[in-house]
């Protein structure tokens, strides 16, 4: 990733156009039939455009900064010099904002095996392990999914670094479902950096606390650039104090929508690098809490940072943008966004792939002449009960069948790999396999 281009400075720019006031007030009909109208150009992006008729870049930035100027709102977060932050609500931000509140907040159609209080916790974990995964990938975590997904499910301990980082990411985004009910407090957002820290730091003392005066950090590459030179250690206390009553809506007066003051939330613990070391997970921690805060409760299946891991640099750009032109989170929120509505996407799509699978098992179900119908009519109720437990005298009392008969169907069902059972005292007890949906989408093959 390279540094984006810094913006013309505003002194230089307005000495440029100051002496022809009319070429100057006819660029902004210009712009309005201008291929790039609509979009939000960082300078980096708009020299890569020929400006409109005979102007100069120089004119056509200037005209942008000054429609955009007085539109902007501020934050009470500010960077190194004192300058604040600020943003503007852009089209298409209110249309995704609308689309976020209908399709995230309030009713979405989902198949009942995904709202069903039996099933639901299996598709969440899932979600919770995509987002660990990712997350962690994100910050460098280098092993693979499929080896990740089975250390969280069989409960073994992690074997390096990166096992370790993608667990205590699992147990942190299991964390926020339980505190989404909080206020945000300095002791909450240490809490969280703890979990996501715990044994993966070369100092153990340095988790759930602000860096030191001499642990100095700067964010760079390989080439010793450097992209972002957090504010001091001494100044922490201060603007997580600000970031706490910000993300609780006591600052500033006046409303922001609760999605783009979680998007803030990110940029603002991302931009401070209040600790050490995982300020990136941290941050995209108290996103998820923030959502979950004000309701947005398909957050807790939906990963960004699967989204976000697909292209990295413009996550990166997303921050450089806003710092080099003059705190504009609107880039920022724009990219955040974007980010948003394609997870959204993924779920919805999973979704139907899942509806579309789950339909298609039923009705493999409803052929399968190898099980009776007795056989057929509980597997289908243990598709949506996975914890179900069945006995010789329920299935019996289910079907108004003799004692010999349930016991058939059911120690059968165990013997395909459908049912698994125990003993408990002197009755058998049947529940069904962990990979149901599994085994029944390969029988018969």
């Amino acid at each position: 990733m390279k540094m984006p281009k810094f913006p013309p400075k505003e002194d230089y720019l307005w000495n440029k156009v100051k002496n022809d006031p009319d070429r100057f007030f006819k660029i902004y009909e210009l712009l309005k039939k201008h291929k790039t109208y609509g979009k939000y150009l960082h300078w980096d992006k708009l020299i890569h455009y020929q400006p409109p008729e005979d102007y100069t870049h120089e004119e056509w930035w200037y005209a942008l900064k000054r429609e955009r100027r007085f539109l902007y709102k501020s934050i009470p977060s500010f960077d190194k010099t004192g300058k604040l932050f600020k943003y503007l609500i852009v089209d298409p931000v209110p249309e995704i904002l609308h689309k976020i509140d209908q399709g995230a907040g309030g009713f979405i159609q989902m198949p009942e095996q995904i709202t069903n209080p039996d099933t639901k916790d299996q598709y969440y974990v899932n979600s919770l392990i995509q987002e660990a995964i990712t997350s962690s990938q994100l910050e460098g975590a280098a092993t693979t999914r499929k080896v990740a997904k089975d250390m969280i499910k069989s409960g073994r301990p992690p074997r390096d670094k990166s096992e370790q980082m993608i667990l205590n990411n699992y147990k942190t985004m299991r964390q926020i479902g339980k505190l989404k009910n909080e206020p945000l407090s300095k002791e909450l957002v240490f809490n969280i950096h703890q979990v996501i820290t715990e044994q993966t730091l070369d100092d153990n003392t340095a988790t759930g606390r602000f860096r030191k005066e001499d642990e100095r950090i700067v964010i760079g590459d390989m080439y010793n650039e450097i992209f972002h030179d957090p504010p001091d250690s001494q100044e922490l206390e201060k603007r997580m104090a600000l970031m706490c009553d910000f993300a609780n809506s006591k600052i500033p007066s006046g409303f922001i929508h609760p999605v783009i003051r979680s998007i803030i939330l990110h940029f603002w613990l991302a931009y401070d690098h209040p600790f050490v070391d995982g300020n990136g997970r941290t941050a995209r921690a108290l996103f998820y809490w923030s959502m979950l805060h004000h309701g947005f409760w398909l957050f807790e299946f939906i990963s960004i940072s699967q989204i976000i891991l697909n292209h990295p640099a413009k996550y990166g750009r997303a921050f450089l943008y806003t710092e080099t032109d003059e705190n504009d989170l609107t880039y920022f929120i724009l990219y955040h966004l974007d980010v948003i509505q394609r997870a959204l996407n993924e779920l919805h799509e999973y979704i139907k792939r899942k509806t579309e699978q789950l339909h298609s098992i039923e009705s493999k179900l409803r052929g399968m002449s190898m099980l009776n119908h007795r056989q057929r009519e509980l597997i289908s109720h243990a598709l949506k009960h996975p914890y179900q437990h069945y006995t010789i005298r329920s299935h019996q009392l289910s079907h108004n069948i003799v004692y010999q008969t349930s016991r058939l169907d059911l120690f059968d069902l165990e013997l395909r790999g459908l049912l698994e059972c125990k003993k408990i005292s002197k009755t058998w007890h049947f529940t069904p396999v962990k990979d149901l949906e599994e085994k029944l989408a390969t029988m018969g093959k």
